[in-house]
Formats: C-alpha cells, sequence, structure tokens
C-alpha cells in the first residue's frame, strides 16, 4: 500500500494531466472531402502521410497503412484546412539518389506547401535529430516519432536537444523491432510508461499509439484512452480501425463514422476528467489482463 504522500503525490499527478485533455486527434488522409468531413467533425490534425522509404520491406505481408501520398497532396489538403493543422509525415534521413530528392529538399517542399507539422520517422540518435530540427530551421512545428530501438536506447540524450516540439511513440514498428506479439504489449510491460516519463520531464509533449471507435478494436478503445489520460497523453491516431477508406469510400457513411465516434470520445474524456486515482489504475490492470489474453490467443495458446 501506498503512503499518504506516496498518494498525495499521484494525486497531484493526475490533477497536473486533466489540465492538458482533450487529446489531439490525428486522422491519415489524402481525400480534401474526407479532410473537410474530419476537420468539421473535430479531428485536431489533418495528415499527410509521404513515407515509403524503407517501410514496405521493415512491414513486408503485414496489414498496415501504406499511404504512398505525395507533394501535391499536401497542397490539396492545405486548400481545405482552415481550422485543423496540417501534418505531414516525411521519409526518415536520407540522401539524393536517383530515385529521390534529399531530406532537405523534401522538408523545404514540405513547408513549402503548407504543412504546419513535420514529423520524422525512424530516427536513432541525437545527430539524427539535430539535423532534422536543422532542416525545419523553425518554419514548423517538429514532430518526432519515436520507433526503433536505437531511439529509445538514446532517448535520454535526444530529449536535451533544443527544438523538439512533440515526441510520438510509434507502437507499430516499435513492438516488432522488440519481437513482441501485439503492439499494445509495450502499453502493458511499462515501456510507454518509461518513455512518457523521460520526455514528459523535459517539458515535452507525446502521444503513443492509435485508437479505434470506443469499444471496437481488438482492445478497446475505452481501455487505451484511460491509459492515455493516465500517462498524460496528448495525441492519439484516429487508426484504420476508426474507419477504413481503404474498405468504404462512402462520403455520407464517413461523415456518420466521425460524427458518432468523435462524440463518443470527447463524452469519455470529458468522464475521465473526474475519475478518481483508483479508477486509473483498475483500467491499468484490466488493460494487462486483456493483453496477456490477446497474446495468448495470438500465441495459439489458446483458440480464438
Amino acid at each position: 500500500m501506498e503512503n499518504d504522500e506516496g498518494t498525495t503525490c499521484i494525486k497531484e499527478k493526475y490533477n497536473f494531466r486533466r489540465k492538458i485533455m482533450p487529446l489531439k486527434l490525428m486522422y491519415i488522409t489524402n481525400n480534401p472531402k474526407v479532410a473537410e468531413i474530419a476537420q468539421r467533425l473535430g479531428v485536431d490534425r489533418i495528415w499527410v502521410d509521404m513515407e515509403y522509404i524503407g517501410k514496405e520491406e521493415r512491414q513486408k505481408g503485414m496489414n498496415t497503412v501504406k499511404s504512398h501520398h505525395n507533394i501535391e497532396d499536401i497542397q490539396r489538403i492545405h486548400s481545405v484546412i482552415t481550422t485543423s493543422e496540417l501534418l505531414v509525415r516525411v521519409n526518415p534521413l536520407h540522401e539524393v539518389c536517383s530515385e529521390y530528392c534529399s531530406s532537405k529538399d523534401e522538408i523545404d517542399q514540405t513547408i513549402a506547401h503548407g504543412a504546419d507539422i513535420i514529423m520524422l520517422p525512424m530516427f536513432k540518435t541525437r545527430r539524427d535529430v539535430e539535423q532534422f530540427i536543422d532542416y525545419v530551421g523553425g518554419r514548423a512545428k517538429v514532430l518526432l516519432l519515436l520507433e526503433t530501438g536505437e531511439a529509445d536506447e538514446n532517448i535520454e540524450d535526444i530529449v536535451t536537444v533544443p527544438g523538439i516540439d512533440e515526441i510520438h511513440i510509434g507502437l507499430n514498428d516499435l513492438h516488432l523491432i522488440y519481437r513482441k506479439k501485439f503492439m499494445f504489449e509495450l502499453l502493458a510491460d511499462g515501456t510507454v510508461d518509461r518513455l512518457c516519463s523521460i520526455i514528459g520531464n523535459k517539458g515535452i509533449k507525446y502521444g503513443f499509439g492509435g485508437i479505434a471507435r470506443l469499444d471496437e478494436g481488438l482492445l478497446p478503445a475505452r481501455q487505451i484512452l484511460g491509459e492515455h489520460y493516465r500517462l498524460g497523453s496528448s495525441m492519439a491516431i484516429l487508426s484504420r480501425s476508426f474507419y477504413d477508406l481503404w474498405v468504404e469510400n462512402d462520403m455520407e457513411e464517413i461523415e456518420r463514422v466521425f460524427r458518432f465516434g468523435i462524440t463518443e470520445i470527447r463524452e469519455y474524456e470529458n468522464r475521465l476528467s473526474h475519475e478518481s486515482t483508483e479508477f486509473f489504475e483498475n483500467n491499468h490492470k484490466l488493460l494487462k489482463h486483456q493483453v496477456e489474453t490477446i497474446v495468448e490467443k495470438i500465441s495459439g495458446k489458446k483458440k480464438v
């Protein structure tokens, strides 16, 4: 059992974290009509995803999002953005070659076409981050996508680099590197807790993973939202499980899903703002149990 002093510290920590809610919700699309709907119904960041270098090799055979967006998509989305921020994930740092321009040129073009936030994937070292920040040159917000083992190992050094606005913990690639069966094992085993603590202690905003609609997903989004709140997260991706444009591109259905889904999320966040420390502790215990059950099923130890 915790002593009174420990309990007081926990309560103060949760009270502080409540101030940074609600989460900034992010959605990946290069379709201006979908972007307009998402923006109007409460998505905070519309995400153009240009990363493709090395992605096919890393995620070969996996049912993951490989968007293949381009510079022209940035301009198309920028033309409909009025209240949401325009987030662009560029490629990992690279030199010019016959197949693509250099990272510097790519970042310059991304900013010129209207990006508010630029995300760097697959970084590994302090030097990578310094180089990226130098290329951005204060012209857009800097968002790092922490998804390599090297970045994890170097995180205490990396967070001391001036100019980092936010860090998102990429559970998909990171869980593959650590040979986990299920991406949310990193949330259950303390990895995300540790990273959030290191990042947050430097005053840098952070988030992790993605969420489906509130009671959907292999691990219900309701439990994951509780973890975002427990850990003081500032952002979450609306995942392909929230709405998969590859399956259906019906604008009326998109409007219905976003209206209902985001309203549910915001209402649940409001409830979370009034919950006790005990609630979050119990939610974490439940999540760990659910993750263990899912991993057992994936491993074939139990029948699905």
